[in-house]
């Protein structure tokens, strides 16, 4: 075998390699995604129902709290330890609420690394037809010129991605106040 056929032979062995094999891992990275999403989800939503049920339990026994404060049963020093008690559970829970803001952000993570990897499919995919286009017979020269195209069309690609990906994530949920992280 000639050395420019050999060469053209290592060149598309090797961007057929990178694309069949990067897909692959793309494939599996996306799908460890997929289940985390759903594992998250599920989480959550659990914590949530068990955190508002939580809530409206503390909340019927403030009210026979405050019913014992309002009728002068108990002490003025005990109704002031029950009042400030009752302040310290309110600052557990919006504590908590804003904790639970959490999964939020984390979905439109989750969901921007999905994108990421729906690119970087692309980008592979790229690399797959341009070793397609790499035939035994070609030039040097043409091998050249196919890269550099191929390279260019790889950094709009990476740019047109890098655009749409470089925005802030955003707290959506919930009344406790706005979170951006980034």
């Amino acid at each position: 075998m000639s050395e420019k056929k050999l060469l053209s032979s290592q060149v598309k062995q090797l961007l057929a390699g990178v694309s069949d094999h990067g897909n692959a891992h793309l494939s599996e990275v996306e799908t460890d995604l997929t289940q985390t999403a759903i594992l998250l989800g599920e989480a959550i939503e659990k914590l949530s129902a068990s955190f508002f049920a939580l809530h409206a339990a503390i909340l019927k026994e403030q009210e026979e709290i405050q019913q014992l404060i309002d009728s002068s049963v108990i002490s003025g020093a005990t109704s002031d330890r029950l009042k400030a008690i009752q302040l310290e559970i309110a600052t557990h829970v919006n504590a908590a609420v804003t904790g639970l803001q959490f999964q939020d952000m984390t979905s439109q993570l989750l969901s921007r690394t999905m994108q990421r990897c729906e690119g970087l499919r692309e980008v592979l995919t790229t690399l797959g037809l341009f070793g397609g286009d790499v035939t035994l017979d070609i030039e040097s020269e043409d091998i050249a010129c196919l890269l550099k195209e191929t390279t260019t069309r790889l950094e709009k690609q990476s740019a047109d991605l890098q655009n749409l990906l470089r925005k802030a994530v955003h707290q959506k949920h919930l009344e406790s106040g706005d979170v951006e992280l980034f």
